[in-house]
This record gives structure tokens, sequence and C-alpha cells, in this order.
């Protein structure tokens, strides 16, 4: 049986304030990992969608998927397939509805974490095909939660390192059943929600420490909100 294709989906570069990750770099351990590709889902931003024709003629196996990490009121939100950043510090709904007029995919980020994620509230009703229940900077019980929350609702679940830095790449993964060539392949399994959330946790303090970091480049960046 032929093993599914996994792909990070949710990674920062330098045009995240808590990142100064050049998308070269992510690309050559993303290949050096065997993925198959990522998504870059800088926060508020897509200056680095710019780059991406370089980075897929560059490594034509990978698939480099166009996304954006959404700060809303309530907690983040990950939306793949968009082409301009959408206006940030909105209600969740109205940033959900400006992400499919947008032909974009809507995923909660890291529900359940302290620090920017969605509540119960949010997680059990969001209008979303997948939850993000892997993200390798959250402890185990906050992804666990999403999880459960994403079998209730029969939707599907992703998987990404929430990589700041290139050598975070890798620690979770979204897995794809059948074949997966292209951007396209890629979100039209999310709006399916045929997609695996897959990976490790942090330890708590390992996601003490990957906070801390984060905090400190965004210090030394000029605290660029996220």
């Amino acid at each position: 049986m032929t093993a599914p294709d996994r792909l990070d989906l949710h990674v920062h570069s330098r045009h995240s304030p808590d990142s100064s990750s050049p998308l070269r770099e992510i690309a050559a351990r993303a290949e050096s990992l065997g993925l198959r590709g990522f998504a870059l889902t800088d926060h508020n931003s897509v200056a680095g969608h710019a780059e991406i024709p370089e980075i897929r003629a560059r490594y034509p196996r990978l698939i480099v998927v166009a996304g954006v990490e959404i700060s809303t009121r309530e907690g983040h939100l990950l939306a793949y397939g968009v082409a301009e950043a959408p206006p940030r510090g909105r209600q969740i709904e109205e940033s959900l509805d400006w992400v499919r007029a947008h032909g974009g995919v809507p995923v909660l980020a890291h529900p359940f974490r302290v620090w920017h994620g969605v509540g119960r509230r949010v997680a059990t009703v969001a209008a979303v095909p997948a939850i993000e229940a892997t993200n390798g900077h959250s402890a185990a019980y906050v992804n666990r939660r999403a999880s459960v929350v994403a079998s209730a609702r029969k939707l599907g679940t992703t998987g990404g390192s929430d990589a700041h830095l290139p050598d975070d790449l890798g620690r979770c993964w979204t897995e794809f059943e059948g074949p997966t060539d292209s951007e396209e392949d890629v979100l039209a399994a999310l709006r399916g929600g045929r997609v695996r959330a897959a990976g490790r946790s942090a330890t708590r303090g390992e996601a003490t420490r990957l906070a801390f970091h984060s905090a400190l480049r965004r210090l030394r960046r000029g605290l660029g909100p996220v």
C-alpha cells in the first residue's frame, strides 16, 4: 500500500513578525525531510507569496501552498488558496466569509491554545471543513481537545509544525490519501475534509520554550502584532 503524501500546513517565514526564516531555507528543509510540500502561512501577510514561483521552479517536486494565518477577535484562522491579505481583527464569522468569498479554504488554527486559539464555543460551531488537530507548538492536551471536537463534528484534521525556524519544520504534518500533485489537489482535499493530522505535540516544557523564543523574535523585530 502506498504511503500517504505528507505536507506541513502551518509554516512561517521572514514575513511574519516572529520569524526570520528565508523561504529558500524552508524549502530546502522540506525537501531534505521528504515532505511532499508545505503551506506558507505568515501572520496577516501574503508578502511571501511573491517568492513562491521561484521556490516551485527550484524544487519542482514540492507542492507549495499559498496561505495566511489571520488574527480574528476570537483567535487565529488559517486560510489556504487566497491571493491577498485579509483584514485582521474582525469577528471570526466575518473572516470565514471573507476567505470563502476569495476562493480560499478556512481551517481553525491551534484551537484551545491559551494564546491565539479559539475556544470551545467557536470550535464547536465554526463553518470550517477541518480543524488543526496537531500543532507542533501546542502541548498534547491542547491538540487532544482539538481532535475530540473534530471527531465529534466529523471534520477533517490537519497537522502543521507552526515552524518559525527551518529546524522546526516537519514536527507535525497533514496526510493526504490518493494523488496529491498540485496546490489544487490540496485545496480540494481540504474542502472535502479528506485530510488527517499526524506528528508530535510539544511537551509542556517545549511549548513554553517555543512561546518564549517566538516572543523574543517579535521583540527583536519591533513587536509586530500576531
